[in-house]
């Protein structure tokens, strides 16, 4: 594959780590929007030699029906990505792999760390590239000795509050809780980077859509903001059920559930700040651990007893199973090295730890929570 015509390029870097993605303007516009401003995001030259791995993104429905045809007359394996059908085979010396209700296909260099990628539809395609230099990103940083963690964070003045929980816990419910109280900033939702050094556990965003369900937008004062930039033909993330998006559209503020799970509007990263106001931290030290639990029933948020300890399950979220080393290049641990995990994990077990019982009520949650967290 050579670069379009019309190629843009863009470095995305974080600590040690970095990466080039290049393609149309579609593409690396879309990489700006999901990963910054929790991680740089520069232009580069399109035509420019590099010397970190690259992305390279191209839509081509000749190229791809090519490539479809290739791989699928080559031994190839069927196997499961990104809960898609996916053939994965070997051409040319390289990896090659065709997800046919995509349209994508790819072709993986590992010994140089480059990966092509090329679709038939923008959205689909910015997607698939976002999604994979992410994953490439994330092996740079655990083979230099960080792990990922599966918890949201929120930081204030660099000091970084982690809160741990299965689904539906509270641990969205917490860290945006916190960005109404005081000057706390969102760093991640859901999962964050971690690494024990120098006495301490710095931490780095991990960027990602978020998932708002709407008795949450609702309490925090966001439910009418969505439904007015929708309303003006902006949109949320493309992984949003459109049953969530007919329901702001037509003002309905009822949770919408299937099978036990709450479906929820899913929020790019840099809307908390363009729509919202809140702001968004690029790294911290870890100063405390937080459990919370949402009691509906409850009048007043209050603390609760904790005594957890920190597990490998915690440095495994199970998501991450759904998108397996299939080009070679992480080249790492879903969660990270035994070691890595074990010094982090010791560290924040001697933090401070405070269990939580939350309610529906914002006011009185970011109360307890901004005189809980105060230096």
């Amino acid at each position: 594959m050579t670069l379009q015509a019309d190629a843009t390029a863009v470095h995305v870097r974080i600590a040690n780590a970095a990466i080039c993605i290049t393609g149309p303007a579609a593409t690396t516009d879309w990489a700006r929007r999901y990963y910054a401003p929790s991680w740089d995001v520069a232009t580069a030259p399109a035509d420019r030699a590099h010397d970190i791995p690259v992305v390279a993104a191209a839509l081509d429905d000749d190229e791809y029906d090519i490539l479809s045809d290739r791989i699928t007359r080559a031994p190839h394996q069927d196997i499961t990505y990104a809960r898609k059908h996916v053939l994965l085979a070997e051409l040319d010396g390289q990896i090659a792999a065709v997800c046919p209700a995509e349209r994508l296909a790819y072709r993986s260099h590992p010994e140089i760390g480059m990966l092509y990628i090329t679709g038939c539809d923008s959205e689909t395609l910015a997607t698939a590239v976002a999604r994979l230099a992410r994953e490439m990103v994330r092996g740079q940083l655990i083979r230099d000795g960080w792990s990922l963690l599966h918890a949201s964070a929120i930081s204030r003045k660099d000091r970084v509050m982690l809160a741990f929980g299965g689904k539906g816990s509270g641990k969205t419910t917490t860290a945006l809780t916190l960005t109404q109280a005081g000057a706390w900033e969102l760093l991640a939702n859901d999962r964050v980077f971690v690494r024990a050094e120098d006495g301490r556990v710095r931490v780095l965003p991990w960027p990602s859509a978020a998932a708002v369900g709407l008795g949450l937008l609702e309490a925090l004062g966001w439910y009418d903001i969505v439904r007015e930039r929708l309303l003006a033909g902006e949109a949320l993330h493309p992984t949003q059920d459109a049953r969530v998006t007919d329901a702001l559209m037509q003002g309905r503020r009822t949770p919408l559930w299937e099978s036990g799970k709450e479906l929820k509007a899913q929020v790019w990263p840099v809307q908390f700040t363009e729509w919202f106001g809140v702001g968004l931290a690029q790294e911290g030290d870890a100063a405390a651990l937080l459990f919370p639990q949402v009691d509906a029933a409850a009048d007043q948020p209050r603390l609760t007893q904790s005594a957890r300890i920190l597990s490998d399950d915690d440095f495994m979220a199970k998501a991450e199973d759904r998108y397996p080393d299939i080009f070679r290049l992480v080249r790492a641990p879903i969660g990270g090295y035994d070691s890595s995990r074990a010094r982090a994990a010791a560290h924040l077990q001697a933090l401070p730890h405070h269990g939580l019982a939350l309610t529906h009520g914002v006011e009185a949650n970011a109360e307890l929570l901004d005189a809980l967290l105060k230096p």
